[in-house]
């Protein structure tokens, strides 16, 4: 997901920059929610099944050009067939795999965002320096119907989800953490952590609301947007609070953002926890389990340092 909210900024460069240009994007079907509403584009195509399928329809269109963002077997197979003049973004993957494995560090801290530019560059598209772009549709719900009138008040929103295991702090350390927070919280993240929220909802009932694998994407967005702070780990919804530029703070384990270019983007108060130590980063997205047995990546991050950050911005 995350990939995808970061080439939002290309998108918007390109419609604004250009004269009488047509943006169509292609995607897999499941990430049609992201892009669903965004008024930059013209026309939006998922991939199906059979990629023949897929090169047939786009052949209709007669593009002019092709800006591969992904730069994946796939896309440089749809590249070939469509035949037509293309540009490609560039993946590090061995400076990545030498970072990883040997803690070899090549990787410029360049923001994903700013190496998608490069991509279109040939086009004389220029870096707007604006936040990346999320769109709720029109009929979204307001936050007046999402939460309880009891929590209409500055609040914090917690995205406690995360694909994989190493990148969530562990539930006893957020419950530590939401004893020393003074707002409201509230809970949000997919169906896959609703017995994590369980459990860190136990732990302070008067003090957060739980709202897990309950409410849509959408919805969750709305909420971020609304909140006073939001505090989230290496996942889609944290990186969606970007577009909102809200007062942010992101958790780090086992991967780190300078490595593949998903710090931040354009905003204002921003606090990033981590810990530094010799086995991190251990992957590019995040493992089922700590390889070192310790998990001191979360386990010994500093919450203090997120409370006062917190009381003083």
């Amino acid at each position: 997901m995350g990939d995808i909210i970061y080439t939002s900024p290309v998108i918007r460069c390109l419609k604004n920059q250009l004269d009488d240009v047509e943006i169509h994007y292609l995607t897999k079907p499941g990430f049609k929610y992201l892009l669903d509403h965004n008024p930059y584009l013209h026309k939006l195509h998922l991939l199906e099944e059979k990629l023949s399928s897929t090169v047939k329809k786009l052949k209709t269109e007669k593009f002019d050009y092709v800006i591969d963002l992904h730069n994946s077997l796939r896309s440089n197979l749809l590249k070939v067939k469509l035949g037509v003049k293309s540009s490609t973004f560039k993946k590090e993957r061995i400076k990545k795999w030498l970072a990883i494995k040997w803690k070899i560090n090549l990787i410029k801290p360049d923001h994903l965002v700013d190496r998608y530019l490069k991509t279109v560059a040939f086009l004389g598209i220029k870096n707007d320096n604006l936040p990346i772009d999320y769109f709720l549709p029109q009929d979204a719900k307001s936050i007046d119907q999402i939460i309880p009138d009891n929590f209409k008040q500055p609040y914090i929103a917690f995205v406690i989800g995360a694909t994989h295991f190493t990148k969530r702090m562990p539930n006893g350390k957020i419950i530590e953490l939401c004893e020393k927070l003074n707002f409201p919280i509230i809970l949000l993240g997919g169906k896959d952590v609703k017995s994590n929220a369980k459990t860190i909802e136990d732990g302070h009932p008067n003090k957060i609301v739980n709202l897990v694998g309950k409410i849509s994407l959408d919805e969750s967005v709305t909420v971020v947007k609304n909140a006073a702070f939001v505090i989230g780990f290496d996942t889609g919804l944290t990186h969606i609070a970007e577009a909102f530029n809200k007062k942010l703070i992101t958790i780090w384990g086992s991967t780190v953002p300078g490595l593949l270019g998903v710090q931040p983007y354009q905003v204002s108060q921003h606090f990033e926890a981590g810990v530094e130590l010799n086995c991190r980063p251990c992957s590019k997205f995040g493992l089922s389990a700590c390889p070192k047995g310790h998990f001191k990546c979360m386990n010994d991050i500093n919450l203090q340092t997120i409370t006062e950050f917190i009381a003083h911005v």
